[in-house]
């Protein structure tokens, strides 16, 4: 039965990708204007000639825009079967190689994200839990909870702000400081973490509520149960009861939300990577969307769709066998 619940699932997750295929094909050809007509533009955005109609029309016929739509989307999916994203028409480069080469920086900030957020989140939920009603826990709950209506845009601008351009402390943009020397991989490294500080902080703290409020409400819920009661009774102490008996059996929803944060980090770090500068595919996603590139967009979104996706299947694994109750419903 488990063997047939996951092949449901896999077919579920097989339709959310393919109606995410139709989308990433369609909605960039209803935006305004074609590839070739953005890159012959002057800076108020009026069309200026440099590229005649007729060079247009040859650059159309040759990315095979002339076509009907529903002839490019057939070749589109062509394409994908023989793992071809095509090429971009604005950096004259296959897009998987411009994706690939952004990639590991938009990883770094949101694994890094994930790592903070969930850890800090889960400390935090576990000390007001612990103080439920008193002024800490209300003082701390008011506080996240305000603190995360705070767009992660504004959030990333105060922090620059702040921490960048005020303070000095940490670089305004980039990922690397330019032209520099280092002495050895872990100077490499260090580098690599000062630039990203800013970018992982600020998604952190977008994610750092949901994770605190779990947390927090899970514990407030398991601590009524009568194991815990048992628990105490048998004299262990506070501490234990809260770390090995509550804490434990609180984290399993954590592992649920990993998979919903780890979506939520992806489309935050568009946004936030555009704020510091930061060369990540979210940065790049925006350079396709000005220039009106297709196949760039299609692939940065068909990526971080499939990475979502990929996440959240491998979530729902992991809590399956971590949780043996979710295993015996499914056996039912």
């Amino acid at each position: 039965m488990r063997s047939r619940e996951r092949k449901g699932m896999a077919v579920q997750y097989a339709t959310v990708l393919f109606i995410i295929l139709v989308l990433n094909f369609f909605l960039p050809r209803m935006m305004p204007g074609d590839p070739f007509l953005i890159l012959s533009a002057d800076a108020e955005n009026e069309v200026v000639s440099v590229l005649t109609e007729e060079q247009r029309e040859y650059f159309r016929s040759y990315y095979g825009l002339d076509r009907p739509v529903h002839e490019q989307f057939i070749s589109y999916l062509g394409s994908l079967a023989r793992m071809d994203l095509g090429d971009s028409i604005y950096y004259k480069v296959p897009v998987s190689d411009a994706i690939w080469l952004r990639l590991p920086w938009t990883a770094l900030i949101v694994v890094g994200a994930s790592i903070i957020s969930t850890l800090v989140g889960i400390l935090l939920g576990l000390l007001s839990a612990r103080n439920r009603e008193k002024a800490g826990d209300k003082l701390l709950l008011l506080g996240l909870i305000s603190f995360s209506e705070i767009p992660s845009f504004l959030l990333g601008l105060i922090i620059l702000l702040a921490f960048a351009a005020r303070l000095k402390i940490f670089p305004l943009a980039g990922a690397v400081t330019p032209f520099a020397n280092y002495s050895g991989p872990l100077d490499a490294a260090w580098d690599i973490g000062y630039h990203a500080a800013l970018p992982i902080i600020t998604l952190s703290l977008t994610q750092l509520t949901g994770t605190f409020l779990l947390v927090r409400n899970t514990l407030v819920t398991v601590m009524t149960k009568d194991y815990i009661r048992t628990a105490k009774a048998k004299g262990i102490g506070e501490r234990l009861v809260w770390t090995r008996h509550a804490l434990r059996n609180a984290l399993l929803p954590v592992v649920t939300r990993v998979g919903f944060m780890i979506g939520m980090l992806m489309g935050g770090s568009v946004l936030v990577e555009n704020v510091f500068s930061y060369p990540g595919v979210g940065s790049l996603l925006r350079e396709a969307v000005v220039a009106r590139d297709y196949p760039l967009i299609q692939g940065i979104m068909l990526i971080m769709a499939v990475s979502i996706l990929s996440v959240n299947y491998l979530v729902e694994i992991i809590y399956e066998h971590l949780d043996p109750r979710v295993a015996s419903y499914e056996a039912a």
